[in-house]
This record gives C-alpha cells, structure tokens and sequence, in this order.
C-alpha cells in the first residue's frame, strides 16, 4: 500500500517563498518516480514537476522553471518542492504523486498566494 502525505501549504505574499514535502509510505521507495501537480481554481489537474528513481533528473513545467526546485531525501522517503518567488496565479491546491506502473495521488495541500 502506498500513502502520500502532502504538508507545508499556506497563505504567503506575492514574492515569497513556501517548500511543500510530501512523506511517502512504501517499501521500495527508490522505485517510484516523484512529482508534484496543481489544480487551479477551475481547471483541470496540471503538472508542475518531476523527479526521476535516482533523483539524478528533474524536470518542470515552464512555469516553475527557474523558480521551484524538486528534491528527493529517500533516507526520509520524502521529497520536497521549494517554491520561490511566488506569484498570485500559483495559487492552487497541490497535489504529490508516485509512480510505479500507476500513480499514487496525496489529499493535496492548498497553496495560496495574495497580490
């Protein structure tokens, strides 16, 4: 069984910074690939990041690039996504996934960001 617990969401200025973690339970930690997705206020499901098995790659969504950095720390089983300069539109509820064959989806944490 995998479970996925998001935290670190809240209400932040514009041009502040939030790190969101996400815990993971799972046996074989190393085999999920990591990522992280947001839906905004009335839109679909959309990705933000990604991080490979071996944590060697990353990957992002033009949106946070050069703004959001995706980490891994498997002894913790858990990754993190450092937002930095955030703007109102990042305003979403954030959602951890982990991947092996399927996806593994967390409650999500709500991300708000005021002008």
């Amino acid at each position: 069984q995998v479970q996925l617990v998001e935290s670190g969401g809240g209400l932040v200025q514009a041009g502040g910074s939030l790190r969101l973690s996400c815990a993971v339970t799972v046996r074989a930690f190393e085999s999920y690939a990591m990522g992280w997705f947001r839906q905004l206020p009335g839109k679909e499901r959309e990705f933000v990041a990604a991080i490979s098995r071996s944590g060697s790659g990353t990957y992002y969504a033009d949106s946070a690039k050069g703004r959001f950095t995706f980490s891994k720390d498997s002894a913790k089983r858990t990754v993190y996504l450092q937002m930095n300069s955030l703007k109102p539109e990042d305003t979403a509820v954030d959602y951890c996934v982990a991947n092996f064959y399927r996806n593994y989806w967390g409650q999500g944490t709500q991300v708000t960001v005021s002008s």
